[in-house]
């Protein structure tokens, strides 16, 4: 089980990256593999922000274009969305505690590990070097050679 984070949808979904056809070529590998694997409800939102966003994307999706490519990828029999779960308020005071200079963007990251520390998911697939202070994640960067 792991989380992909949006770093590598955006990728996947704007042709003008450089990483497009690798984040592409991994995305529909891991939507035609068994194991399975979670967005969240705010990388979803921050997909939809960031593609279709005129000043981040050359050519911006439409947010129809945007919200049917995530549902579609959602759709996908082994990618699920994780929810908040009753324990959520205690694991983010956990992390609050663990990580109290966290602030500005880096909350938003803190979201995710909070989801993830909950439904016992320890490996996120990210380009983004933040998630390295969250000492108990894997991140792997799909993208650059293990």
């Amino acid at each position: 089980m792991f989380v992909v984070d949006t770093n590598l949808l955006l990728y996947a979904v704007n042709p003008d990256a450089d990483e497009h056809k690798q984040a592409y070529a991994l995305i529909e590998s891991w939507r035609r593999d068994d194991r399975r694997w979670y967005v969240t409800w705010n990388i979803i939102y921050e997909f939809l922000r960031v593609s279709t966003h005129q000043k981040v994307f050359g050519r911006p999706l439409s947010l129809t274009q945007a919200t049917g490519w995530m549902a579609s990828l959602v759709g996908s029999p082994n990618v699920s969305v994780l929810n908040p779960t009753d324990r959520h308020v205690d694991v983010l005071a956990e992390l609050t505690a663990r990580h109290p200079r966290l602030r500005g963007n880096l909350v938003h990251d803190m979201h995710t590990v909070v989801l993830m520390r909950e439904h016992g998911i320890t490996e996120i697939r990210t380009a983004d070097a933040d998630f390295h202070q969250f000492r108990f994640l894997t991140v792997v960067n799909p993208l650059v050679s293990q």
